[in-house]
């Protein structure tokens, strides 16, 4: 589900207040914090903690770009937007990432030179919504995706398009968005002859209009087609039309453009929005525009309809509202959602008594999420040229409804089939299929296909084979789109928000774009084993843009959770039953403004009471049934727009006071109250100004101290901002200086060791285990990718990670939570480790054709220094079972034990324990009898015990 907003035509309607912007962060800059995380990987004391991916996959991610292997059709590559690159040479059957070693997993568009199975990735997604990171340039692999080389563009954050020369594969032509938010110079086509060595801007329009398109004549590489985007995107609006979106067009092999949309039969002016092209030969080309010129306005009432419409109340006196019957009166009431307790007698009342007048009953729906204008735009367009682009025809009459909607920038997808110039595919929400060059379509959206589309490859040599990349994954087809199979086995979600409640084995939970809000086991794998049972781990709860996630700790059943703009629900999924909880305003207030992410926060001090914070912070005492509005507008008052701002984005209660309060904004306002809202105190003096405050948490360790994020992304601004208080905010200490420069999402402090704290940001996670005066990155299991959410489950001592690109990751920290100055200082100290069930099936399995189960026992140490070490496993008479050598880095290791003994060790073990019995296996190995066992780690000049029970 998504909002209609409509976009503006021209920026000239919208008042754009002064504020204190900040600079973008330049490339070098960002290749810097690259260049410092690795090195601080390198080092980390951290690095070696193991995150395991708990999904989900089903619903997938974001599809930005598909590319297959013409001459092998089960063999292709699928970029996601923030999930990375993923490899399938079984037709999708299984996939495995090949960006992993990368520094981004963010990605715009690829093309693979199949002849050399060379992989070019430009990074950097091209849609311009909430969630499209920038990257870094772009990106070469010649050994499908071991290493991979940054060939340049480093500032051009948007990369659309990809192109390689079939007949050279040093040749590649590349189309470059630009910056999201603010103007940069390096945007246009660039073209290499050298394989990316040397790069030659061959089109800029302007530092504000990016090429967004690019598509050669299939048998002519001389022949390309440009199109060219002028967009301008802040916090609060979004412009993505100007009179710089135009068509251009090469004819040697873009070197030299021109453009063919002017004065052709093309939309001109201010009005023309994203342009898609598809390319059938070198004359024939189709065009999907968005077009944001108006509609002619037709809502004038029809002269037959007595039906009151919110304009109607714009205009009318007091007299005649007055005049107005119940019925009709009643009648526009309930239609357009007002709460219960406005029907006519008492707001006819509150007329006469001047309490409100008549145009209130229209700006009551006038939200800040509602459209700015009544009249639409047009919408999405197809125009044909057969010569050229000498000359544009429209293919069809009237209006594709229903089609991109009114946020027709997040679209532009056109093909041809390259056996029919008549066929094509369009796609926005649904995807369309017309037979007649365009003037007739029909859905081809499966049941089993997700909404919203970016990608569409047809086979040249078979156009009933088609792929198709979407916001759900990837889907295949062999009927030309009758009917589709899903290919979704990646762990490519990109979440908003996680939780995780207190049931024992524990459940997790989370907010996905576009994807709603799902719930799972915590020890989930990843298995195409659901198959053959018949149902999927995790269950989808919600749908549209899932957001934030509250648990009644008292009953797990109870969950409070929506959707985009403030739209939540109080579910009780053990009766199916659902209640819409959004607060409402007074008729003659003031609409609330709520966040895309809107806040919730259900009290630990009594789980009846819920907040959600607009622009103002808003409390139920009853489970959301009724709401009291605790606070004035905590935001700088907001801004004309087509995007929610001026709202709250983090809202925290400590668990030492009832009452005692934190909300913060996405223009830069942190405010603290300790009365439950009887009075507030701005605490951002000091601070960066208008940067979104991504989170603001009360300690639960102390009472006075607070932590505070503030991401600079929707500024181009990449800078870590990372700030802790001792004094309720009434002064800041900067504790993010050492970490390389990437919008930080979220802080989280652990809840057993007030030293250590975890950070995600737009590149990954860290931990500091010396409360913010050191950071250090993970990285076992885990890529550079965007952690938009932290939780840590109290009772199971696992750290969650939410990403926006790679589902959720999950790690045990207990060895973390145990870290002191004591440990830190010693040689080698070994964590203790819990008991091992004895199980006779070991070395064993009940066909030979079957890998034997092999034990597995992780066990925790930490090395001053890094060296080789000696581990000795010993009973209890001392005999050596076993003995290994292993490298280890300084901080935290694992070495994980597969509980076998060596047959000298048997022997000598035998000798001194007459009765005991250790038989070999299957797999011929021995392994350790029940009893208890002595770990002895060496190295360095020191060393440490500690007994291993095995029941």
């Amino acid at each position: 589900m998504k909002p209609k907003i409509l976009l503006s035509v021209l920026s000239i309607f919208f008042l754009q207040f002064s504020i204190a912007q900040t600079n973008p962060t330049s490339a070098a800059k960002v290749q810097e914090a690259l260049q410092q995380k690795a090195t601080l990987t390198q080092n980390s004391t951290v690095k070696n903690i193991e995150f395991t991916n708990i999904g989900p996959t089903i619903m997938s991610g974001r599809v930005v770009d598909l590319d297959v292997n013409p001459n092998n059709t089960t063999e292709f590559y699928v970029a996601y937007a923030s999930g990375g690159l993923w490899y399938t040479q079984n037709n999708g059957t299984t996939f495995e990432p090949v960006l992993d070693s990368s520094p981004t997993q963010n990605i715009g568009d690829i093309a693979v030179d199949w002849k050399s199975k060379t992989i070019w990735v430009g990074t950097g997604e091209n849609n311009s919504s909430r969630s499209s990171y920038a990257g870094i340039g772009i990106l070469k692999s010649t050994d499908n995706g071991q290493h991979w080389e940054n060939m340049g563009l480093l500032d051009s954050h948007h990369i659309s398009r990809i192109v390689i020369n079939p007949n050279n594969g040093n040749e590649v032509v590349v189309a470059v968005l630009g910056h999201l938010y603010s103007p940069n110079a390096e945007r246009g086509i660039f073209k290499t002859t050298d394989g990316g060595k040397t790069w030659n801007k061959t089109l800029f329009v302007n530092a504000d209009t990016g090429i967004v398109d690019l598509a050669v004549a299939p048998n002519n590489f001389k022949v390309q087609y440009a199109s060219s985007w002028e967009r301008d995107r802040k916090a609060w609006n979004f412009v993505g039309n100007g009179i710089n979106s135009a068509i251009y067009k090469s004819t040697d092999a873009g070197q030299t453009w021109k453009k063919v949309s002017e004065k052709t039969g093309f939309p001109e002016g201010d009005g023309v929005g994203r342009i898609g092209l598809a390319v059938y030969d070198a004359e024939t080309v189709y065009a999907f525009h968005d077009s944001q010129f108006r509609r002619e306005d037709k809502k004038k009432k029809d002269s037959d309809s007595k039906a009151l419409t919110k304009d109607d109340f714009k205009t009318m006196s007091s007299e005649k509202f007055l005049s107005l019957t119940d019925k009709e009166l009643n009648t526009y009431l309930k239609t357009n959602g007002f709460q219960e307790k406005y029907r006519a007698e008492n707001v006819k009342q509150l007329v006469r008594s001047k309490t409100i007048k008549p145009i209130d009953l229209a700006k009551y729906l006038e939200n800040a999420n509602s459209l700015l204008f009544d009249t639409p735009v047009i919408g999405a367009q197809v125009f044909k040229t057969i010569d050229g682009g000498k000359s544009w025809k429209k293919t069809h009459e009237g209006y594709l409804d229903d089609l991109v909607y009114s946020y027709g920038y997040y679209f532009g997808l056109i093909r041809v089939s390259p056996k029919n110039p008549e066929q094509i595919y369009i796609a926005g929400v649904p995807i369309l299929r017309s037979q007649d060059g365009g003037k007739t379509y029909k859905s081809i959206n499966g049941q089993n296909v997700h909404v919203d589309h970016h990608s569409l490859w047809v086979n040249p040599n078979n156009p009933n084979h088609l792929i198709n990349g979407n916001d759900g994954g990837v889907n295949i087809s062999y009927d030309n789109g009758d009917n589709w199979i899903k290919c979704n086995t990646p762990a490519v979600g990109q979440f908003y928000a996680i939780y995780a409640d207190e049931q024992k084995p524990y459940k997790v939970y989370g907010g996905l774009q576009d994807n709603g809000v799902w719930v799972g086991p915590n020890d989930y794998e990843a298995s195409v084993k659901w198959h053959e049972e018949g149902k999927y781990p995790y269950e989808r709860i919600m749908g549209g843009d899932g957001m934030q996630v509250q648990i009644d700790n008292r009953n797990p059943n109870i969950v409070y959770t929506g959707y985009q703009f403030g739209n939540y629900f109080r579910i009780d999924r053990e009766n199916g039953l659902q209640k819409y909880i959004q607060p409402k305003h007074e008729l003659g207030e003031s609409p609330y403004r709520f966040n895309w992410q809107t806040p919730i926060h259900l009290s630990v001090h009594n789980q009846d009471i819920l907040y959600l914070g607009g622009n103002k912070l808003h409390r139920s005492l009853n489970k959301g049934d009724d709401w009291t509005t605790i606070s004035d507008d905590l935001t700088q008052g907001g801004k004309k727009g087509n995007v929610a701002y001026g709202t709250l984005t983090s809202i925290s209660e400590s668990p030492f006071q009832f009452g005692l309060l934190y909300a913060g904004s996405d223009d830069g306002l942190i405010h603290v109250t300790k009365n439950g809202g009887g009075d507030w105190q701005n605490i951002s003096a000091g601070l960066p100004k208008d940067l979104w405050v991504s989170r603001v948490i009360a300690s639960a360790h102390k009472k006075e101290r607070v932590y505070l994020t503030l991401n600079g992304y929707r500024w181009d601004d990449f800078t870590t901002y990372v700030y802790m208080s001792d004094n309720y905010g009434q002064t800041w200490k900067n504790i993010g200086n050492s970490i390389p420069d990437s919008p930080v999402n979220v802080i989280k402090e652990d809840p057993e060791n007030e030293n250590v704290l975890y950070l995600g940001t737009d590149n990954g996670a860290y931990a500091s285990l010396d409360m913010g005066t050191s950071w250090q990155p993970f990285q076992n299991g885990l890529p550079n990718v965007a952690v938009h959410d932290i939780v840590v489950q109290k009772q199971a001592k696992d750290l969650l990670l939410g990403t926006h690109g790679r589902s959720i990751y999950k790690a045990n920290i207990e060895v973390l939570q145990k870290v002191d100055e004591t440990i830190k200082n010693k040689t080698v100290y070994i964590f203790p480790a819990k008991s091992v069930r004895h199980r006779t099936f070991w070395g064993s399995t009940w066909s030979k054709w079957l890998t034997p189960n092999v034990p597995k026992k992780d066990i925790y140490f930490h090395a001053k220094n890094a060296g080789t070490f000696t581990i000795k496993v010993l009973a209890a008479n001392e005999v050596v079972l076993n003995e290994y050598k292993v490298d280890a880095d300084a901080g935290f290791n694992t070495w994980t034990y597969d509980l076998s003994i060596t047959e000298k060790g048997r022997k000598k073990y035998l000798k001194k324990e007459e009765d005991a019995s250790i038989p070999k296996k299957k797999n011929g190995s021995y392994y350790v009898p029940k009893g208890t066992y002595s770990i002895e780690i060496s190295g360095n000049g020191g060393k440490d015990t500690m007994s291993l029970v095995v029941e």
